[in-house]
Order: structure tokens, then C-alpha cells, then sequence
């Protein structure tokens, strides 16, 4: 088991030492950080799994709090926070709700914390074993539900724009992308473009999302010669079908 967790608080606290006293305890090795930008920076590969200690500081750290949100989803950490609704209210504004794993309430039940950063660190671990996916879409919506899908069997990056998913695999080599055929600014061809010019990346495999199914619109994305398309209609258990026998075809599974 990979069991470091780094915890990121702003400066030491009866609290804090008590935490990261019991986790030791426990087994776990514990990494001491403050949120800041060039501090946060020193742990974009690992560990993997993150829990942030939450306070009145936090409403003057947003840039601290971008980052932290970018790290998390371009390197797949499991975040954890600690804090009240107050705190969360402040935070959701920068991070996605959706994006934080495990949400502690105060008053603490540390004991409750540790078996549950435990749990997390194993899962970790499972995690780390599957086939990554890179999802590109600009619908929130879709993009929500089609992660939600996949969550079941395979470790999934979500972004919103062409240009996001370059930025993300500048750093990432992941297992398929997923992407999204029609998007403004730079459309899915546009971004296929880009990652079958750039050495890193030409032989990552990608499926397309298209909405469209007519004979006309479905040879004109073939004829870009992705991995495959997929219908953005399918039902879940035929899209998730469809994928498991992409990596099986590929002898990726």
C-alpha cells in the first residue's frame, strides 16, 4: 500500500499535530505542507492522496486553491478536506464539489478520519492498477455522467476544452481519450491534430464522441482515422462494452 498523505494546513496546530500523530500511529507516513502555490507545486506527482486542514485563511488563497484544484485533476489525487459549511461555501467557488473525495466536519472525530484515510491510501492503490482514461468534453453534463460510468472500472481525468486536454497531456500519458468531436475554439479534429503531431502523444489511442449517427456525419469522422467513435446517445452498459473491447482488442486489459 502507498500510504503517504500529504496534509496541507496553514501552519501547526493542536489539531493538525493531533491528526498527523494519529495517522502516523496508524502506519501512514505523513507530509507537511502549507497551501501555497510553490509549496503545493513540490507534490504535483506524489503522494496521491491529499487532505486539507480548512480555515479562516482560506478565502485569501485563491491562487493557492487553483492550483491545488489543476494538480488534483491532472494528476487523479484523491482530496480530502477538513472544515465547516462555511468553509466548504468558500472553497466550492475554486474547487468543484465533485472533486473533493471526502468531506470531515467539525466537531472531529479523529479516529473516524483515520480509518477512513486508511481506506482511501487501499483504494488508492486499486486505482492506480487500472486503465486511465482522458475524457474531453465541453457539456458539464455529459461530461458528469460519462465519468460517473466509467468511475466503475477504469481511473478517469475530466476536462472541458481542447485546449485543457493538450495542457493535460503535456504531463500525462493516459490509457484512451475520450473526446468530444464538436467543441468551440478548438474542435476535437483540431486537438486529434495536435496529439498525432507531437511525438509524446501520436501513439495514444483516440475514440471519438460524436452526437451525430447519420452516414454523412459518421464518415467524415472516420475519415479523420481515430482508434473509433463512440455515440454520445449510447446506453451506459453498450458504451462501457464498447471500451472494455477496445482495450481488449489492443491487449490492454
Amino acid at each position: 500500500m502507498d500510504n503517504k498523505i500529504l496534509l496541507i494546513s496553514s501552519g501547526s496546530t493542536f489539531m493538525v499535530d493531533a491528526i498527523s500523530k494519529n495517522l502516523t500511529e496508524a502506519g501512514l507516513q505523513v507530509i507537511k505542507t502549507q497551501p501555497r502555490v510553490n509549496e503545493l507545486d513540490k507534490y504535483r506527482k506524489e503522494p496521491n492522496v491529499f487532505l486539507f486542514y480548512l480555515g479562516q485563511y482560506i478565502d485569501e488563497i485563491t491562487d493557492a486553491l487553483i492550483y491545488l484544484r489543476d494538480i488534483c485533476l491532472e494528476n487523479d489525487k484523491i482530496l480530502c478536506m477538513i472544515g465547516d459549511v462555511s468553509e466548504y461555501d468558500i472553497i466550492t467557488k475554486s474547487i468543484p464539489a465533485d472533486m473533493i473525495a471526502e468531506k470531515f466536519e467539525r466537531p472531529l472525530d479523529i479516529k473516524k478520519v483515520t480509518e477512513r484515510m486508511r481506506e482511501l491510501c487501499l483504494l488508492n492503490d486499486e486505482l492506480s492498477r487500472r486503465k486511465s482514461i482522458l475524457l474531453v468534453d465541453d457539456d458539464p453534463t455529459f461530461l458528469k455522467l460519462i465519468k460517473n460510468w466509467l468511475d466503475e472500472e477504469y481511473r478517469v481525468t475530466i476536462v472541458n476544452s481542447g485546449m485543457q486536454a493538450i495542457t493535460y497531456l503535456a504531463n500525462n500519458t493516459p490509457d484512451l481519450i475520450l473526446l468530444d468531436y464538436e467543441m468551440p475554439v478548438t474542435s476535437g479534429p483540431q486537438v486529434l491534430e495536435m496529439i498525432r503531431t507531437e511525438a509524446k502523444t501520436q501513439s495514444t489511442p483516440v475514440i471519438f464522441l460524436t452526437g451525430k449517427g447519420d452516414k454523412e456525419s459518421v464518415m467524415k469522422v472516420v475519415g479523420l482515422k481515430p482508434n473509433g467513435y463512440l455515440l454520445k446517445t449510447m446506453p451506459k452498459e453498450e458504451l462501457l462494452q464498447s471500451v472494455r473491447d477496445f482495450f481488449i482488442a489492443n491487449k490492454k486489459i
